[in-house]
């Protein structure tokens, strides 16, 4: 190869993959199809990203970019990368007004409503209801704080986080009343209820609820490792301890970490 730019390099190996004398698994390949390794690969750079190792980041980064521009090749017909690309700074642009215009933004409740009015005259030809633009694809926590965040933009939502929490006890009280009652289905909705709730009280808190149960879950698996290891060196496995030994290794563990 020649000494081209990093974007040039990879469209030279997307072209030699697709050519005559290229991979048939690559020249299989359709936009829709690969659309599920685009999700895994997103998956996997979200979770180099929290764990921030630059190594991964790196790696994980470019299998992310390398797919898009797998896709930008096999819809060249339809669209191009420049155009792509000089359409998305036209948009961020236009959805900046207090940055590139002489709109004056206050607060941060100002900033999220011009922000969803802008984008609401950009996607009129999508449709006319608030959620209508929510991917169904989303995890359930992201799409719930999206939904939360868009009804917010429009002035559906609590007065206050004091009122969130008012309503966070009332669902509580609804989980415990199905929960009593022993039906899975009612359990389920009621359930499902205060979860959604919780991710708006966190929400107010400037906190995302998917972010945060990722770093739980991560802090929780790197404990149970600790957990593993220190079993391990007396000759057991967790399965072989009783309650009372993994209490006191789930101690040690979270001393470990701190």
């Amino acid at each position: 190869m020649t000494d081209k730019n990093g974007i040039d390099k990879v469209f030279e190996v997307i072209n030699k993959l697709l050519g005559p004398q290229g991979c048939p698994w690559d020249r299989e390949q359709t936009p829709e199809s690969l659309c599920d390794y685009l999700v895994e690969e997103t998956f996997e750079l979200t979770s180099a990203i929290r764990s921030g190792n630059i190594r991964e980041i790196h790696e994980e980064m470019g299998d992310v970019l390398f797919l898009l521009l797998f896709i930008a090749r096999l819809l060249q017909e339809s669209m191009s990368l420049d155009q792509i690309l000089k359409e998305s700074s036209r948009k961020m642009i236009r959805r900046h007004p207090h940055v590139f215009a002489d709109r004056d933004i206050h607060s941060r409740k100002e900033l999220v409503q011009s922000w969803e009015k802008i984008k609401k005259t950009e996607k009129s030809h999508v449709g006319r209801y608030l959620l209508e633009t929510i991917p169904k694809g989303l995890p359930p926590l992201l799409q719930a704080y999206r939904m939360h965040s868009k009804a917010a933009g429009a002035g559906f939502t609590w007065s206050d986080a004091n009122e969130v929490e008012k309503q966070l006890n009332a669902e509580w009280g609804e989980w415990l009343s199905s929960r009593s009652s022993g039906e899975t289905k009612k359990m389920e909705e009621e359930f499902g209820d205060y979860l959604f709730t919780l991710v708006e009280y966190a929400r107010r808190h400037n906190i995302k609820a998917n972010s945060a149960l990722g770093r739980a879950n991560a802090k929780f698996a790197r404990r149970v490792r600790i957990m593993e290891d220190l079993a391990r060196d007396k000759g057991k496995e967790l399965s072989d301890m009783d309650g009372h030994e993994l209490e006191n290794l789930w101690g040690q563990a979270k001393l470990a970490d701190s």
